[in-house]
C-alpha cells in the first residue's frame, strides 16, 4: 500500500472508523486502519480513487486469514477430489467385490503381481503408447484381481476406469437406446477393462455384441486390458471369420501375460470350508 500522505491521515482515520473492528484485530494509532493482532499486518487498506480523489479503506486479508483460505480451499479440493473418486468408483467396478480387489489385500502370492504395479508406475507411458494387456490362464490363477488392482490403484489417482464383463454387457437387458449410450461411453474411459473374454455364449448376436465393444474401444486410441481364459493358441488360431476380426485387435493392442500354475480360487474355498467347519462345530 502506498503510504497516505500525514496532511490526509485524520480524513482516512474517519473513514477506516466507519469499518467495525472484529476479533482479532486493532486499529493503529497512525493510519486509523484495522491490523491483525497475531500477525501484525493490515486488515484494512486505503485507496484513492482517482476520479474524485477520495479515499475508500476496505478490508483486506492479513497473512493470517490467507493462510486459513489457502487452508479451506486446500481441504474442498481433497473433499471434492474424494467424492469424485467415490463417484468414478461406483461408476468404474460394476461388481462391488471388486473394491477389495487392491494391492494392499494382495497376499503376495502371485509373482505377476509386480507387473500390474509396474503397470500403474508407468501408467502415463502406457496410456501415451495406447498399451494394453491380455491376461490369459486357466480358472483362478488370478487374472480378474491382478486386473481390478490395476484399476483400483488408478482410479485412487482419480483416473477415470470401467471394469466390467463380457457377460454381464451381453446380459444386461439394456433397451437398444441404452445399449448404445453405453457403447459409445467406452471411449471416454482413461482405461477399460474387460473380464471373460470367452464366457459369453457363441451366437451370432453374442459375437457381434463383443465386436463392438472391442472395435470401439480399439477405435478410441486408449488402452483397455482383456482377461480370458482361453489359450494364447486359440485366440491366435481363432476358429472362424468371426471370433477372429475380436481377437486380432485385441492381440494388436494388448500385451499377452500367461497365468498359470496355482489355483488361488481353490485355496480361498478351502480357507472358506475350514472356517464354516470351525463355526458349525463350536
Amino acid at each position: 500500500m502506498r503510504e497516505i500522505p500525514v496532511e490526509k491521515r485524520e480524513e482516512v482515520a474517519q473513514i477506516a472508523a466507519r469499518v467495525p473492528m472484529q476479533d482479532g484485530e486493532y486499529r493503529n494509532p497512525v493510519d486509523g486502519l484495522l491490523y491483525c493482532l497475531t500477525c501484525g499486518q493490515q486488515r484494512q487498506t486505503a485507496v484513492q480513487f482517482p476520479f474524485d480523489r477520495k479515499y475508500r479503506t476496505p478490508r483486506c486479508m492479513c497473512r493470517c486469514q490467507q493462510e486459513a483460505e489457502a487452508k479451506r480451499r486446500e481441504a474442498e479440493k481433497r473433499h471434492e477430489r474424494m467424492e469424485r473418486i467415490k463417484l468414478r468408483k461406483q461408476h468404474g467396478l460394476h461388481d462391488l467385490s471388486l473394491y477389495h480387489y487392491t494391492f494392499a489385500n494382495d497376499s503376495g502370492e502371485n509373482p505377476l503381481m509386480d507387473k500390474a504395479r509396474a503397470y500403474v508406475t508407468n501408467w502415463e507411458e502406457a496410456y501415451r503408447n495406447n498399451t494394453g494387456l491380455l491376461l490369459f490362464g486357466d480358472v483362478g490363477t488370478g487374472k480378474s484381481f491382478f486386473a481390478a488392482c490395476i484399476a483400483n490403484a488408478l482410479l485412487e489417482q482419480d483416473i477415470p476406469v470401467l471394469m466390467t464383463s463380457f457377460p454381464k454387457i451381453l446380459n444386461s437387458g439394456w433397451s437398444l437406446e441404452d445399449r448404445g449410450y453405453f457403447l459409445s461411453r467406452l471411449r471416454d474411459y482413461d482405461l477399460l477393462i474387460l473380464d471373460d473374454l470367452g464366457a459369453e455364449r457363441g451366437t451370432e448376436y453374442a459375437l457381434e455384441q463383443v465386436y463392438n465393444v472391442v472395435d470401439i474401444r480399439y477405435r478410441s486410441g486408449k488402452p483397455m486390458i482383456v482377461t480370458t481364459n482361453l489359450k494364447l493358441k486359440e485366440l491366435k488360431n481363432p476358429p472362424d471369420i468371426a471370433h477372429g476380426r475380436i481377437y486380432s485387435r485385441i492381440l494388436e493392442r494388448c500385451a499377452p501375460i500367461l497365468f498359470g500354475g496355482k489355483d488361488f480360487r481353490r485355496d480361498s474355498a478351502e480357507v472358506t470350508k475350514d472356517s464354516a467347519r470351525r463355526i458349525v462345530s463350536a
